[in-house]
């Protein structure tokens, strides 16, 4: 929702760290891998008792990878930069998942449910913008959501700060992203 909505207010931001990017000579794709190395870094300095730097990390890795799809859409889409920015998404994501479960092994279960919640939000999510014949500024039909990027990083976010609710906040992001998921299942009765 965020991502939609909001967009407009950090997009000159953006724009301008694809500009330098590009003047530099650096491609997206090169910075849709830096935005894997910094998101999985997440994980690595939460495991490691950061969870301050691991909150700035995860942001960095969302930041540059809205960088990278400007600057792709500056020069040229490729869908192997659309395969590898949506599959280094999941990535970081899963690393996070796996980084809590091993710091707090207490909330195992309501990890696994988010999982598979996300599992599904993004199954649907894909195969729409597969199927899809609308396209958008993306190189895919972009079907957006309660819970779309930034909601899921700040959700994250409140799940590394905050150990005390985690069994919660963790909780909260499953619903909230089981309900994404049955938003999109239901938008897509309705385009498709």
């Amino acid at each position: 929702m965020l991502d939609t909505h909001a967009r407009k207010y950090v997009q000159p931001s953006i724009d301008k760290t694809a500009s330098f990017f590009l003047n530099k000579g650096r491609t997206a794709n090169e910075i849709t891998i830096v935005a894997l190395i910094v998101g999985v870094s997440t994980s690595i300095f939460y495991v490691l008792g950061y969870p301050v730097l691991a909150v700035v990390m995860l942001w960095l890795s969302g930041f540059l990878d809205a960088v990278d799809g400007t600057m792709a859409r500056h020069t040229k889409t490729s869908p192997f930069g659309t395969v590898m920015d949506i599959t280094f998404d999941r990535v970081v994501e899963i690393a996070m998942i796996v980084a809590i479960a091993y710091v707090h092994p207490e909330v195992v279960f309501p990890l696994l449910l988010l999982s598979v919640s996300i599992v599904i939000s993004m199954t649907i999510f894909l195969v729409v913008g597969a199927v899809s014949e609308k396209a958008g500024i993306k190189s895919f039909y972009y079907q957006a959501g309660v819970a779309e990027r930034t909601e899921g990083f700040i959700l994250f976010s409140i799940m590394l700060l905050f150990p005390d609710f985690l069994l919660w906040s963790t909780l909260l992001f499953f619903g909230v992203e089981l309900f994404t998921g049955i938003q999109r299942f239901m938008e897509a009765k309705r385009i498709l």
